[in-house]
């Protein structure tokens, strides 16, 4: 369990929902997401990602398929006061070819609908994580990750991987490729508000993938990231 302290007492409508994870002074907890929080979740998913296309938003209808799917991968961080949902990550099973990583977010993702999730992948597909801008710098993003390494390890899979948003390319599209982008990123010469902080968090950069996405912040470009579990055995 992820910076878990016992010794907090939860507001009585979290009462019977397991916690995952929790900053340490209890303040704000990660639990599996519920068909009633569908609503919450696509409002911080709106607020996350304004200069995202509404095709490619996440969704009441949405949020609900994930559960459906693959309800293990489907995290919310609420705060323990009020009950409030405040930042979510949305993640299914998938086979991973290394060889063909690129691919359109919503053509990997099923239209987010997480039709393609795989009972049988070795791996985690990390397809959404959002921290709604009020919460954001008090760690709730490392609370996610920390659980989605958990899901990983309880699940004995290969690791995790993602199509990272470099949400500071856009701005300096006119001057830079994104292979220097990215590289310069890596060699930490330039900080990006998403890649950075994946970088940190011991993912690398495996490739780029053109036109993964919809958004004028990223160029429209994803990377292509790869977080590996160090405890997967071989079955």
């Amino acid at each position: 369990m992820t910076q878990l302290s016992m010794r907090f007492s939860l507001a009585p409508d979290l009462q019977g929902r397991p916690v995952l994870a929790a900053r340490t002074d209890g303040r704000y907890v990660v639990v599996q997401a519920q068909a009633n929080d569908a609503p919450a979740l696509e409002a911080v998913q709106r607020a996350c990602f304004p200069d995202l296309s509404e095709s490619e938003l996440a969704t009441e209808r949405h949020f609900l398929s994930h559960q459906a799917h693959f309800p293990a991968g489907q995290l919310a961080v609420l705060d323990s006061q009020s009950g409030q949902v405040v930042a979510s990550s949305s993640d299914f099973q998938t086979r991973v070819d290394f060889a063909h990583y690129a691919h359109p977010y919503l053509e990997e993702t099923g239209d987010n609908l997480f039709t393609t999730h795989d009972p049988q992948g070795d791996w985690l597909y990390g397809a959404d994580i959002g921290v709604h801008p009020d919460v954001r710098g008090q760690g709730l993003a490392t609370l996610l990750y920390g659980a989605r390494h958990d899901l990983i390890r309880r699940l004995n899979l290969r690791g995790h991987v993602a199509g990272a948003m470099p949400k500071g390319y856009g701005a300096v599209a006119d001057t830079l490729s994104i292979e220097q982008y990215v590289m310069e990123v890596v060699r930490n010469e330039r900080a990006d508000p998403v890649l950075s902080v994946q970088l940190k968090r011991g993912y690398g950069v495996w490739g780029i993938i053109p036109d993964y996405l919809d958004d004028e912040s990223c160029g429209n470009y994803g990377v292509f990231i790869v977080w590996r579990n160090r405890e997967y055995r071989q079955a």
